[in-house]
């Protein structure tokens, strides 16, 4: 055996007897200070020992098995956190609120983690870090034997690839055999990103053979994309559908992104330029929104479809662009996951709009997009420090979706094609059809003139000699009919001049019948029924009340005082054209929030108009069949109206009861007295 090992073999039992004598030493200070009633500090609870055994393979680092101590200046050493005054703010995860991940780019994370090795354990053990994304790793191993201290491995995403101890695309640290030892282990991490904590142990006789499987899966996944990419390029050059370039492209800016996600593109493409690998991680997703956007826009035949949505889509998919590059370059938020969330909403309500008007292929994109969307829950979940179904099936849930994906939008691009195929093809069928036809109805049409010809050439003979004969007639004939035209033009013209005189005459009539209507009301003798005829409906009651209210325009917003109006949605309101304030024809007179028919409203106001106020309230609501209450509440607010009118100082004696409809005090609410007649 080497003379470096049997040194480090006697420093190891010597550092494990150093350890125990600290303990029993600490052990005995707590007692004797229990027993004189001494305080001693509180210390932070510490994580729970994770018991290493080469029966299990690989075992997750769950919250309980590490603690977490965020350093803000970002100056700490090992030595420091492992001082008691700082060794006591280490907190442990579960229960503590923290994500586990870090939250704040500025800060330094130490993460400390305690392993109990087994006594017979001989071979190494090795620590993953599963995020490739973090920006400096620094793993601190106790040294072997007496020697006091930490050795330290840097690496990192900021860092080249061959910074790493072993060529994988996660971090991977080894960890020395320590039979029956417990060692306390240290991992200072740094990020621009917010990336997380998640890690597992790993023996070396379980490690060889997950890692075979990852990178044969791996392999499977790129060799799916590859193939789909190629199939897809030669459809392209050989159909020239514009649709098949941007798929292509699609699907290269999504292993783009997942080169970078899982680590294999900085492990091989683009090993020693990190800053390389991390542009191309910010990159990635916001290409994978372009190339998306565009093949999403071409399938679903926008543009024509769906017009609207279209140039909708442009302005949120450029102003999310937009902003995914600022926070790339300036922010560094950390949630820009969430500004992917309008655009591709957008255009997956665009694929339903699409194939609720016809478009059967975009089923296709709404079932792909849907695989994507829920493996991209998980992926949020972890971005955010929620542990929501971690496990190996739903970290590599998104490539499962995203090959899902690939092959349903290649499968709809071909049914899409396959459609429009038959179509031309049944559309040609259909011109064959009508060509053939065509050229049967030519066939018939050429034996129809050649007989044509020969009775032509027979009849010419008899024709010519009738035809002198004829054309005098038909001169005669012509003469006279022209005669005849000149007359009844003279008469249909003499019929329009009294057509005109009796429509003259019937709208003097009407209008006379209607001012003659006008005029007895305003002189008090009508009932309701004749009343009724002059104002039938609500939409005439609306109908004069706006005329009254704003004639030769007389408009004036209540709200900002502007003159401008237009018209309202609702009947014979009108909108301010500043502030969109909407009045309607009712608002400001007497019959605003009026809770019975508007007809019996009016004619109420004419009736106490009409005998000066000495009507009785009881015969009011017998006279419209309202209820006592109604008549007699609405009857007192139309009193008071017209005692108002007469204090007027423009009051004059006889005047329209159309003044009283104008009262500046009716927007004050009606008594609950008033309520909505039903069934009358």
């Amino acid at each position: 055996m080497p003379q470096s090992h049997k040194l480090g073999g006697r420093r190891g039992r010597l550092g494990g007897l150093g350890r125990t004598l600290m303990q029993f030493l600490l052990g005995a200070g707590l007692l004797l200070a229990s027993l004189l009633g001494l305080s001693l500090p509180a210390m932070a609870a510490p994580e729970d020992t994770l018991v290493v055994n080469p029966s299990q393979p690989a075992l997750y680092l769950d919250e309980n098995y590490y603690s977490m101590l965020e350093d803000p200046s970002g100056r700490l050493t090992v030595a420091e956190v492992q001082s008691p005054a700082w060794s006591r703010r280490f907190v442990q995860m579960r229960g503590s609120g923290h994500p586990p991940n870090i939250n704040r780019t500025h800060s330094t994370y130490w993460l400390r983690i305690t392993v109990r090795h087994a006594p017979t354990e001989t071979a190494a053990w090795y620590l993953e870090l599963y995020d490739s994304h973090i920006g400096q790793a620094v793993f601190f191993r106790p040294r072997p034997g007496l020697a006091a201290g930490y050795d330290s491995v840097v690496t990192g995403a900021n860092l080249p690839f061959a910074t790493r101890p072993h060529p994988y695309k996660n971090f991977l640290f080894d960890i020395p055999p320590r039979p029956g030892q417990t060692a306390t282990y240290y991992l200072r991490l740094h990020s621009d990103t917010r990336t997380s904590f998640r890690a597992m142990l790993h023996s070396s006789a379980g490690l060889i053979p997950e890692l075979s499987v990852q990178y044969w899966l791996l392999g499977v996944f790129y060799g799916i994309l590859v193939i789909m990419l190629l199939y897809n390029l030669i459809l392209f050059f050989f159909l020239k559908e514009q649709t098949y370039l941007s798929y292509v492209l699609y699907v290269l800016s999504g292993t783009l992104l997942f080169l970078t996600e899982d680590g294999l593109g900085f492990q091989y493409l683009w090993s020693d330029w990190p800053e390389f690998n991390h542009f191309i991680g910010a990159a990635a997703p916001v290409l994978l929104l372009i190339t998306f956007a565009v093949y999403a826009s071409g399938f679903l035949d926008m543009a024509s479809r769906l017009p609207a949505l279209h140039r909708l889509g442009r302005w949120v998919v450029g102003l999310s662009t937009a902003l995914l590059v600022l926070d790339a370059a300036v922010v560094h938020s950390g949630f820009s996951f969430w500004l992917y969330l309008l655009p591709y909403g957008l255009l997956y309500y665009s694929a339903f709009c699409a194939y609720r008007n016809g478009l059967r292929p975009a089923r296709y994109l709404l079932l792909a997009q849907a695989l994507v969307a829920s493996s991209l829950t998980f992926l949020i979940m972890r971005k955010l420090g929620i542990d929501f179904y971690n496990n190996a099936y739903t970290v590599y849930s998104l490539y499962a979706a995203f090959v899902a994906e690939v092959v349903i939008l290649s499968y709809a691009l071909g049914e899409k094609l396959k459609g429009l195929m038959d179509t031309t093809l049944l559309t040609q069928h259909r011109l064959l059809k009508q060509l053939r036809k065509k050229h049967q109805a030519q066939d018939r049409l050429v034996e129809q003139m050649r007989e044509n010809q020969e009775l032509k050439d027979r009849l010419n003979t008899e024709l010519e000699a009738l035809v002198a004969q004829r054309t005098a007639e038909l001169r005669r004939q012509n003469e006279t009919v022209a005669t005849q035209n000149r007359e009844l033009l003279e008469a249909n013209g003499l019929l329009a001049l009294q057509s005109a005189a009796i429509e003259k005459l019937n709208n003097e009539l009407s209008r006379d019948l209607h001012a003659e209507k006008a005029a007895r009301i305003e002189a008090r003798e009508v009932d309701f029924g004749e009343f009724s005829q002059i104002y039938p409906d609500k939409d005439a009651c609306l109908r004069y009340l706006a005329d009254l209210k704003w004639a030769h325009g007389g408009y004036r917003c209540r709200k900002c005082g502007h003159e401008k109006s237009c018209e309202a949605r609702e009947p014979h309101a009108r909108r301010c054209t500043r502030c969109r304030y909407v009045e309607s024809a009712t608002a400001g007179t007497l019959l605003q929030k009026c809770k019975f028919s508007i007809v019996k409203a009016m004619y109420a106001v004419f009736l106490l108009h009409a005998h000066k106020g000495n009507y009785s309230s009881s015969e009011l609501a017998r006279v419209l069949e309202l209820r006592q209450a109604t008549g007699w509440a609405f009857a007192q607010k139309v009193l008071a109206a017209l005692q108002r009118r007469r204090q007027a100082s423009d009051y004059e004696d006889g005047e329209a009861w159309s003044h009283l409809l104008l009262d500046a005090t009716a927007e004050a609410e009606i008594t609950e007295a008033e309520t909505v007649e039903t069934g009358r």
